[in-house]
């Protein structure tokens, strides 16, 4: 089985990035969407984006923004990866110029497989906890063994994942990839060293 990919996301500074960073993560997670606690200013995202080592993917995080918003960013700031949390389109998604993931808000009953195949162009699809009227960072968990498996895109598994459970999930889910951000906290928008550490060391482990 190929390495489990892990993103910390919800980053709001510097120093939590590159601790991220040092402790190998793959992608850190700029959260544009101004409701959030852990949404970051145009100013903030620079400073973490030109500090990031090579090879750390950086994703920009939009929930219903519209395509002037998503330009705008991407007329200031070199992101790798569009990551849409919203009631997005596919049309809505693509013309950025750059490759996107699509966030699916998994509830019972969902046909996620139907789900992966309308959005045909993503690069991957997260799969998080459905709460109603929150589009994500919950903290919440969802029913993983509603994942099928050999799903037509790879799988990011987030919701309410923490050092404690992501060994289980990733055991349960065979994801692509996991996304933390509450799970690594001391507040929000400000990472715990040390369990950014221990959750990529478990990720590694597992």
């Amino acid at each position: 089985m190929a390495a489990v990919r892990s993103k910390i996301c919800g980053i709001t500074r510097v120093e939590d990035a590159l601790v991220a960073a040092e402790a190998g993560v793959d992608a850190i997670g700029l959260v544009f969407y101004p409701k959030s606690p852990r949404a970051v200013t145009l100013l903030q995202a620079k400073a973490i984006v030109a500090a990031l080592p090579p090879f750390v993917t950086s994703v920009g995080l939009f929930v219903n923004a519209t395509r002037g918003e998503v330009g705008g960013i991407l007329d200031e700031l070199p992101l790798d990866l569009l990551q849409f949390h919203g009631d997005e389109t596919p049309a809505d998604c693509e013309g950025h110029g750059r490759p996107y993931i699509k966030a699916l808000r998994v509830r019972p009953g969902e046909d996620i497989a139907a789900r992966c195949l309308e959005y045909c162009n993503a690069s991957g699809i997260l799969l998080d906890a459905y709460v109603p009227g929150m589009p994500g960072g919950t903290g919440e968990s969802f029913d993983w063994s509603m994942v099928p498996r050999g799903l037509p895109k790879p799988v990011i598994l987030a919701g309410g994942l923490s050092v404690r459970n992501v060994r289980v999930a990733i055991a349960r889910v065979s994801p692509y990839a996991v996304d933390v951000s509450g799970g690594v906290e001391a507040e929000k928008g400000v990472k715990d060293a040390e369990k950014v550490r221990a959750f990529i060391r478990e990720v590694r482990n597992a």
